[in-house]
């Protein structure tokens, strides 16, 4: 008898938006220290990572195109903060962010782009991963723009009020297994 891979689980995806969402949106952040975590915000994770579904964040990070910090600042404040979470029993699957700004001035970065929100294109890639479920899947923004990247890559989006994210995650949980 072979050795036989079991097949990945196929689950929803949680996408989050970043800053509004995860974190209070000072403008701009790619340091630890600018990071200000909305209250729950490691709970709301860690209740979608134990129910089963994908934690993802698709953000807009148009401080690379306007020259205020690099890639490489996005993806080291990412790491810390999975790290942060981790320490909470909480982690985010995969980051997504948009380093483009049609006004931008950083050559290479000074344009629009499918994936900056609203366009849909950072949540079709991560929907677009193994295992994720699309139909099962939603976004919280805390934007219009958020909502209208969501409906276009054809899953639901919810406005978070800034007020209660393991409230919102709670309902929308419930009502998601509800119907998958």
């Amino acid at each position: 008898m072979g050795n036989s891979i079991p097949a990945e689980k196929k689950r929803g995806a949680i996408i989050f938006d970043r800053d509004g969402v995860l974190n209070v949106d000072v403008g701009y952040a790619y340091r630890p220290d600018q990071i200000i975590w909305i209250p729950g915000a490691m709970e709301a994770v860690r209740m979608v990572n134990e129910a089963g579904f994908y934690a993802f964040v698709a953000t807009n990070q148009s401080g690379v195109a306007r020259g205020y910090y690099t890639e490489d600042d996005v993806q080291k404040l990412h790491a810390w903060m999975n790290d942060q979470m981790d320490s909470q029993g909480a982690h985010i699957d995969a980051f997504e962010y948009s380093p483009y700004h049609p006004e931008g001035v950083v050559p290479g970065y000074a344009r629009q782009s499918e994936c900056r929100k609203p366009n849909p294109g950072m949540l079709n890639r991560l929907l677009s991963r193994p295992g994720v479920v699309r139909e099962a899947s939603f976004m919280i923004g805390d934007k219009t723009s958020d909502l209208e990247a969501a409906a276009a890559a054809g899953i639901d989006g919810v406005l978070f009020d800034g007020v209660d994210l393991v409230k919102t995650i709670t309902t929308r949980i419930y009502q998601q297994l509800g119907t998958s």
